[in-house]
């Protein structure tokens, strides 16, 4: 079960993560360990070429990694990436992007995750990303 539901996801995007408010990032599936994050097309994230930009979809990557993390450890808001690792695929349609996250470790101070960027429309993957997330130490 995960430590975070879909709406305390959500209030956080919106309250405490504009960046991720501002592209309208929507956590769509929560369970302890994965998550799916929709990135809805918008025309101002195609770049020259006409496919989505690279750092959306670095953000869209980031934000279900860590919506992946606190599936597991809770809200711990100073858990932070430490590494983030992208090999775009193909060039993506000009629809919404889907990304779907796994945790590949959990240990005391970090985290592992990989997620898979696809396109909503052909369901095509158009990115693989691992990253580290950072647990800040326990208080207390």
């Amino acid at each position: 079960m995960s430590k975070i539901s879909i709406q305390h996801f959500q209030d956080l995007i919106k309250n405490e993560l504009f960046w991720a408010d501002d592209v309208g990032l929507s956590l769509e599936q929560v369970n302890n360990g994965h998550a799916v994050i929709r990135l809805p097309y918008d025309e101002r994230s195609v770049r020259p070429g006409g496919t989505i930009s690279g750092p959306h979809m670095m953000l869209l990557a980031d934000a279900c990694m860590f919506a992946v993390v606190l599936s597991m450890i809770g809200d711990v808001k100073l858990a932070v990436t430490t590494n983030l690792n992208i090999n775009f695929l193909r060039k993506p349609s000009q629809s919404d992007l889907l990304a779907e996250g796994k945790i590949i470790k959990l240990g005391k101070r970090l985290a592992v995750i990989e997620v898979s960027l696809f396109t909503a429309d052909e369901n095509e993957i158009v990115a693989h990303v691992t990253g580290t997330y950072s647990i800040p130490p326990q208080t207390g």
